[in-house]
This record gives C-alpha cells, structure tokens and sequence, in this order.
C-alpha cells in the first residue's frame, strides 16, 4: 500500500492559524495587562483628584466663610454710616425753636466720624465742608491751593453723587445743600480684601490642579471664570459634557448666592497610558509587516532563480539525448522503416523539442509575440486529443478567429496542457473537455472546464501552491508553474472560476489585449 504524500501546504496553513492564534493571545494579554496596569493607575489618579477635590471643596468653606465675616464687616461699616448721615441730617434738617432736639448728641456722632469721607456742598455747588479727604502725597500742595483743593472735592462729590451716595436736606426754604459721602478706607479694604481672597483661591484653584484640565465656570455654567486649557476653541458645553463623563463636577458655594462649578478631566498621563499598548502593538505590527515583505520579497527573488536555474538545467539535460534520438530516427527512416511509425516518432520528438524549448524559455527573459490565440489553443488541444483517452471528448468554441494576443506560444500551450491532464485525471480518463475562448473591452478570457470530480471553496487557491496535489504521484508543480507563466510572465490571471463537487470545474485563463 502506497504510503499517503503529506500535504505541506495544509501543514503551512495550519502553522499559520496556529501561530497567529498564539500572536494574538500574546497580544490579547499583553492589553489585558496594560487596561488592569492603567486601570489602577486610574484609580489611584482618581482618588488624588478626589482628595484634591475634597481640599478644594474645604477651601471654599473657608472662602465663603471669610467672605461672610467680611460682608458682615461692611454691613457694619454701612450702619455707622448711616448713622453719621442720620446725624447729619439732625443737624441740617429745619427745625422749630420750641423743638427739644439733641444736638450734642448728633454732633457727637458727627465729630467721631474719623474714616468715612464727606463732602457738603451749599445750594451753588460750592465746598462748604469736607472731612477724611485724602489727598494723597500732594496733600500740602493742594490744602494750599484752594481753588485746586475745592476742584478734587467738587469732582470727588460729582463722583459720589453719581453712586448715589448721597442726599439733599433744605435748610432754609430756598436754600438746600447736598451731603455727599463715599465709602469708609475700613470698608475699601475689606472688600479689597474679600476680592483678593476670592481672586487668590480661583488662582490657586488653577494652579494646584497638578496638570489635571480644570475648568472654573459660572452657577448658570455659561462663562469660564478660571481655566488651565491653552486651548479652548469648542463651546463651554462641549468640555463640560466630556468632563463631566469622566468626573463628577465640584459644587463651590461662596455665599450670598455666590455659586460657582469646577469641572475636572482624567490627567493627560492617565490617557496617553491608555492608548500606550495599541500604539506599541502597531508600531510592532508596522514593524513586522515592513520586514514580512522585505523577506518575502528576497524570497520569491531566491524562488525565482531556483526555478530559472532548474529550468535551465532541464533544458541542457534534455538536449543531448534529445539529438541523439533524432539520430536515431533518421537511421530507421534509411532502413525502410513504416513511414506511419516515424511520422509519429517525429511528431514526438517534435512535442519533446518544445517541451525543451519551455524550460528554455522559463530559465531565461521572455519574448512575447502578438499571435493568434485561437489558433495556438487548437493546436495543443489537436495534438493532445490523438493521445488522450477515446472517452473523453474535448470541445473547442471560439466565436472569433484570429484574435491577436501578445503571448508566448509554448509557455501558453504547457499551461493549457497541464490543466488539460489535471482535468482528465480529475475525469478518471472518461468525461467531457470543453475549451471556451471570449473577448472583451481589454482582456482575452480562456474558461477550461471539465466534468470531473470538482474542487471543494477551500481548494481554489491552494490548488495554485507548489507542492499540492491531490493525486498518489506527481509533484504538485503543474498548477503552480502555470500561475507563474501567466501572472508572471504574461501579467495576466488564472483561477478557478467555478466548481461543484462530481460535477465538474471550470478554470479562467485571462490575457490582458
């Protein structure tokens, strides 16, 4: 019993699936790895911007507590002034002669009045007293000048006026003066202050954010109060969605209806490990890729000499006894030999000398001529129909004649002769052959079919491999020697174009015009 030829094809295939099922594996676990490493990693970023977000949250606290204590202040500062100018107006307001009023007592609150800067203009417009005016470094320059001095107290009461800080009392009938005040220096500082504070932690809020993207933003969240984004050319609602994906944001009340929200993103070092192992992978990927090709391009190139060299040492094998045997032939031809004998041998050594001449031409670069196509087919099928089987009937159709492709007649004939064999192999020597030749815009279309035993899907492409055969002997060559012939040689292609099992296959030969 014949021992079965192994399939090296299958067992490449199947190295192939194994291999990169391991590949993959290696990979699969490798991200799995980096996501648990990045995971955790995550995690802990997360809980320092929690922890950072808690402080921040303490912070506010404190801020809107200072801000509280600083309004009660003013509110403070509000009242004393408001008594100064309920003083004032004690004093100025008319008054009866038999009215009982205090006025040592309004007097003395108008006299303890040291902060709180005032300016009373008379019915004209005109300074009639100031208090608490500070006139800065000029101060000795300007008391001097009067006209200067009432100039800066006109346009500070202008000013007052203006932030209605002021009122208007009539002291006689016809005649009133306006009292002008501003705020006490105490109460401009703490509001100077109460705003440094507020500024100073929306600073820190920015800056201690430790190169986390942080977004400070108004109650209605329609304005960007703080931000550590060099870049922020999408609208407000685009970074707010996306943070608020990745964290909670951070509610900041600072009292009196002062709100504010701090929105915060994952770190960039967080993300960048995230996309870390697929950027490695590819680069990998690349990597291999670029050097899969480059091998297999050396390869091939290797593959292509070797099949030059073996097919330039056929041909030199095969031409010494190929003389010989024409010797031969003509030496019978003297001794009356049956003509009908020695027109066959000379038909096969004809059929040899070509076979000859393929390997020649294989081994060394190819001519192509613009031939009838037609014409090179039927002879092959011709020679080959008296040296099959009588029972497989071979069919030729081809609607034109004289179609003119650029080909290599030999090398096309060793390629339709080894499908031709396949096919009546694959018949069991009994079948029908049928050869279909058809033309259209750019391409010269050859369909081989037959009524054999068929190829299975999974067949169509590795019939083409060398070294596949389905058959106890040969070398699996033919197929994959006639790929190159055509792809190769003729830059044009061959496939299996259809095939059912027991019912037959159909091979294209396709030669580009």
């Amino acid at each position: 019993m014949a021992k079965k030829k192994p399939d090296i094809y299958s067992n490449k295939q199947r190295w192939k699936v194994l291999l990169l099922i391991l590949a993959l594996l290696i990979v699969g676990g490798s991200l799995i790895l980096s996501n648990v490493m990045v995971a955790k990693i995550s995690e802990k970023e997360t809980y320092k911007a929690k922890q950072w977000a808690h402080a921040i949250q303490k912070k506010a606290e404190w801020v809107r507590f200072s801000h509280e204590i600083f309004t009660s202040l003013s509110e403070r500062e509000r009242q004393r002034i408001q008594m100064v100018v309920d003083a004032q107006k004690a004093i100025l307001n008319p008054s009866s002669l038999n009215m009982n009023q205090d006025i040592d007592f309004a007097l003395s609150i108008i006299n303890g009045n040291n902060d709180i800067p005032v300016v009373l203009l008379d019915d004209l417009g005109k300074v009639s007293l100031y208090k608490n005016i500070d006139f800065g470094t000029d101060s000795v320059k300007i008391l001097k000048n009067i006209s200067l001095r009432d100039s800066i107290l006109t346009s500070n009461a202008r000013e007052w006026k203006a932030k209605q800080r002021f009122f208007e009392l009539a002291v006689f009938e016809d005649f009133k003066m306006t009292y002008a005040y501003d705020e006490s220096k105490k109460l401009k500082h703490l509001k100077h202050q109460s705003d440094s504070i507020l500024k100073a932690f929306n600073q820190e809020l920015i800056a201690d954010a430790r190169l986390m993207p942080v977004i400070l933003v108004d109650a209605k969240k329609e304005h960007i109060l703080a931000s550590n984004l060099k870049d922020t050319k999408e609208p407000l609602s685009v970074y707010l969605k996306k943070f608020k994906s990745m964290n909670a944001p951070i509610k900041i009340d600072l009292g009196n209806n002062n709100t504010h929200w701090l929105y915060y993103d994952q770190s960039p070092e967080v993300k960048q490990l995230r996309w870390f192992p697929y950027i490695q992978f590819s680069m990998i990927a690349i990597v291999v890729l670029i050097g899969y090709l480059v091998f297999s391009t050396f390869r091939r190139a290797e593959q292509n000499q070797v099949w030059a060299g073996m097919a330039k040492e056929t041909a030199h094998q095969l031409g010494t006894p190929l003389s010989s045997l024409v010797a031969w032939v003509d030496l019978l031809e003297s001794k009356d030999t049956d003509p009908e004998s020695l027109e066959e041998m000379r038909k096969d050594l004809s059929r040899l000398g070509k076979v000859t001449d393929r390997f020649s031409k294989i081994g060394s670069e190819t001519k192509l001529e613009s031939l009838d196509i037609v014409r090179t087919v039927t002879e092959i099928l011709s020679y080959l129909k008296i040296r099959l089987s009588n029972k497989v009937v071979i069919e030729i159709d081809a609607k034109e004649q004289g179609l003119l492709v650029p080909h290599n007649a030999a090398l096309i004939e060793w390629v339709i002769e080894n499908i031709t064999k396949n096919a009546v192999d694959a018949m069991g020597g009994s079948g029908r052959f049928s050869v279909s030749i058809v033309q259209n815009t750019h391409w010269i279309h050859i369909d081989l079919s037959d009524t054999g035993k068929g190829l299975t899907p999974k067949q169509f492409k590795t019939v083409f491999q060398p070294g596949y055969s389905t058959k106890k002997r040969g070398w699996g060559l033919g197929l994959s020697l006639a790929k190159r012939i055509i792809e190769d040689y003729h830059k044009g292609k061959i496939l299996v174009l259809k095939s059912e099992i027991n019912k037959g296959t159909v091979f294209r030969i396709s030669l580009p015009l």
